[in-house]
């Protein structure tokens, strides 16, 4: 299959790009600036600007740009976390429109934030809606309904709404790796908000068979099996490497001041079923942090 990928230099759309091309699928890749990658094309959203050759023969595209949610909360970076996920979509809707494209599949990265970020027990699936309104679930829910107007060009639609990813190749999971390192694991806030997480190889090939199975449509939560509260996920992390875990919670308010309206990422968190992908034949390789643990420390 011929294939396009937006955000495909990321910590997600590298190692896709690479596993899709041992598959045998040919790959395109949009980029905002020249790597000397194989089949890379020019694109600019806040231009409007795109390489329509990039389109030649896609069958299905994979939509996985979106600048990180890892940095502070400005007014213009929030404005930034749209536009490189909105304003993205949108420019890509058009072109295929422009010319004339009908796709097998339009696959789209989401956030398991879209439920909400706080804390809850209760365990949240695909049908459930937004269950507190703030900044991450109003950015997931325009992030998802951009995806609506590929109805009328592609053949199905598949939403991925991923948790924490954890590799060693970047995001959050080295981090806590170096303050584990240093003995200084412990909880934060509460400890008791619930982290959902995915390991990159399982959401790696949860893309994979969006694209190969054609029964893959709608909406799934890209979590593992295992939900661990924070404080379970610090001790567990603390034990794999051999290192303290300390009994003193990092304080909310001293991570509200350093990180601001991006603190609630890991101050709150609730849980999110991974049943509905499961039950459409994915298996995880992963399910629990002991295994994600032992093979990225």
């Amino acid at each position: 299959m011929k294939i396009l990928i937006t955000g495909a230099t990321g910590l997600v759309g590298t190692d896709l790009v690479k596993k899709l091309r041992e598959r045998n699928h040919d790959v395109n890749i949009l980029v905002r600036r020249k790597t000397g990658a194989q089949n890379e094309f020019i694109w600019n959203q806040k231009k409007g600007e795109i390489d329509e050759s990039a389109f030649d023969g896609i069958e299905s595209i994979i939509h996985l740009a979106g600048a990180s949610v890892g940095k502070k909360w400005t007014e213009n970076y929030k404005k930034e976390l749209y536009s490189s996920r909105i304003d993205t979509a949108h420019l890509l809707f058009k072109t295929c429109k422009k010319l004339n494209l009908k796709l097998k599949s339009f696959i789209i990265a989401s956030g398991v934030n879209y439920y909400g970020t706080y804390t809850s027990d209760e365990i949240l699936t695909e049908t459930d809606s937004v269950q507190h309104q703030d900044f991450l679930s109003q950015l997931s829910v325009a992030w998802e309904n951009s995806a609506d107007e590929f109805q009328s060009v592609a053949e199905r639609i598949v939403w991925l709404r991923t948790a924490v990813v954890l590799s060693n190749k970047g995001g959050s999971f080295p981090l806590l790796k170096k303050l584990t390192d240093f003995n200084f694991g412990s909880a934060i806030g509460s400890g008791k908000q619930w982290m959902n997480w995915i390991h990159l190889e399982d959401l790696v090939n949860m893309y994979i068979l969006s694209v190969e199975n054609t029964a893959i449509s709608g909406k799934y939560n890209a979590v593992a099996d295992e939900i661990p509260t924070n404080k379970e996920f610090m001790q567990k992390l603390a034990k794999s490497s051999n290192k303290f875990f300390l009994p003193i919670n990092a304080p909310a308010f001293a991570v509200k001041l350093v990180m601001g309206e991006m603190s609630e990422i890991i101050l709150e968190g609730t849980r999110a079923s991974n049943l509905k992908i499961k039950n459409a034949g994915f298996e995880f390789k992963y399910k629990t942090l002991n295994q994600a643990f032992e093979d990225l420390v």
